[in-house]
């Protein structure tokens, strides 16, 4: 069976899809309890370290890895190219994307036969595309031939849209394969709508299908946005001044819903006077019923907003499978 790593595995989306597409998992790292404690809940007999990877070891490496590794996914944080940020300077210069340096030092320990590297996507274009260059001729330089592209999650039959751009490297010397497009898009409500219905501070049986507790003052203002509508429609008297343009919205039930983050309580359902359950963003995100997040609700939403929807990393896995066998 083919088998991979996942670093910075977070709740276990990446691993899902990996799974899901019949990859053996080695070992996941992360570093956060919350997110730990929901990935050991569902992926039970996993070999799961809880460390920050820059004291992950070749020793702590080698008792666990076998000699051939097939694959190493992750998606390493990347502080250090904002919008607005370090125009000029090299990514690698930049203490901010130690991180990305440690996922690069893991390849070059396990040397795995292909790494599979998720970010988001303004990494692209990020310093007119030197930080993309520079993140290749890294692997490169540790035998990689090396694509990058980015993929909208829409585009893959995830009711979301969601950019991310997507590093695969091999060292076999075979062509690295990217899923193709679906033209059949997935809207929102085909994703959430036979959910059971939920008032404000509401709960059902279902698992993390809970309802936020908003204030009076909170529920009266959203009760004015239609659906598909924002805060502009909300009487100015009430109507929030100012901060993020993409909060006091509705999501739109005729369109994929728009990217999910660590922090979607401003964003409201299309057809309920609420914000969505940890459970809907789940579903947007293409988690099963049967996954299940632990911790408080704001760290539930943070771990499905920071994940990888397990669909799109099954058809990635898929590819790579491809890739292995060619």
């Amino acid at each position: 069976m083919v088998n991979f790593v996942d670093l910075f595995c977070g709740a276990g989306g990446f691993s899902l899809g990996f799974k899901n597409a019949g990859f053996k998992n080695i070992f996941s790292l992360d570093i956060n309890e919350d997110f730990c404690t929901t990935y050991k809940f569902n992926f039970p007999n996993d070999v799961l370290i809880q460390k920050d990877i820059y004291f992950l070891t070749r020793n702590d490496i080698v008792k666990i890895v076998p000699n051939n590794v097939d694959v190493v996914i992750g998606g390493p944080p990347c502080q250090g190219f904002s919008i607005a940020g370090n125009i000029g300077r090299k990514f690698l210069e930049d203490p901010r994307n130690n991180l990305f340096k440690e996922f690069a030092k893991v390849i070059s320990t396990i040397q795995p036969k292909v790494f599979v590297m998720e970010n988001v996507a303004r990494l692209f274009t990020h310093n007119s595309g030197h930080t993309k260059n520079e993140i290749i001729s890294t692997f490169k330089n540790l035998g990689y031939d090396v694509d990058c592209k980015l993929l909208n999650t829409n585009d893959y039959g995830v009711p979301q849209k969601r950019k991310r751009i997507i590093f695969i490297g091999n060292r076999i010397g075979v062509k690295n394969i990217f899923p193709k497009s679906d033209e059949n898009k997935v809207l929102i409500k085909n994703a959430i709508d036979d959910l059971p219905k939920l008032k404000s501070g509401g709960c059902s049986s279902i698992p993390n299908h809970v309802a936020m507790n908003h204030s009076d003052q909170m529920l009266k203002k959203m009760s004015f946005i239609k659906d598909g509508g924002n805060r502009y429609q909300i009487p100015r008297s009430l109507r929030p001044k100012s901060g993020d343009v993409r909060k006091y919205i509705k999501y739109d039930s005729t369109m994929p819903s728009i990217c999910i983050t660590g922090d979607m309580r401003k964003v409201f359902h299309y057809n309920q006077n609420r914000a969505l359950t940890v459970r809907e963003l789940a579903r947007i995100q293409t988690f099963p019923d049967t996954f299940i997040f632990k911790g408080s609700r704001i760290s539930q939403q943070q771990q499905v907003g920071n994940a990888v929807p397990p669909l799109f990393a099954k058809k990635i896995a898929k590819n790579i499978k491809k890739m292995l066998m060619l």
